[in-house]
């Protein structure tokens, strides 16, 4: 198989987990909204391993955001914080932490914290206030930090310690 077939596979592979795993946590109200665990995000990890998890953890957010209730905003708003992320979750790939990519980890946890909060104290009933960004993409932040820091760093640890790493090369 040549490198842009298996890149394009890759990606597609990515993204139908991510949308797969954000359906799974859609069921239980875990999604979307202020309070956020989606399981999906924890491979936001394979951005250190793969660039074909640039496209393909957009993709897969983009696809997951078409059943958002938040509407159209949030598959234009989240699918860029995710795109932004899992870039500069590559770029900073080999920064390291115990053999743990923090950065591309953290960046998830950062830019989903600014721009959904951002989202959501727009989408207000109130109107944008300070306040409410502040709370809401703290809330955000902390959904995203728990699912990568705990998923994320698993998924990361079991592709380090098994064959799946050679999937990645």
């Amino acid at each position: 198989m040549n490198q842009k077939t298996l890149f394009v596979v890759k990606a597609a592979v990515i993204a139908a987990l991510y949308a797969a795993l954000t359906a799974a946590s859609s069921m239980f109200g875990l999604a979307y909204g202020q309070i956020q665990f989606r399981v999906s995000e924890a491979l936001c990890v394979l951005c250190a391993f793969t660039p074909a998890a640039i496209p393909g953890l957009a993709i897969g957010c983009l696809l997951s955001n078409l059943s958002s209730p938040l509407g159209a905003i949030d598959i234009i708003v989240g699918t860029s914080a995710t795109l932004i992320s899992a870039a500069l979750g590559y770029l900073a790939r080999n920064i390291k932490f115990k053999g743990i990519p923090m950065l591309s980890l953290l960046f998830p946890c950062i830019f989903n914290g600014i721009f959904v909060g951002a989202e959501l104290a727009y989408l207000a009933p109130e109107g944008f206030q300070w306040k409410f960004f502040l709370i809401a993409g703290l809330e955000v932040a902390i959904g995203e930090l728990a699912v990568c820091f705990t998923l994320g760093v698993l998924l990361c640890r079991a592709i380090q310690k098994t064959e799946l790493k050679d999937l990645f090369k």
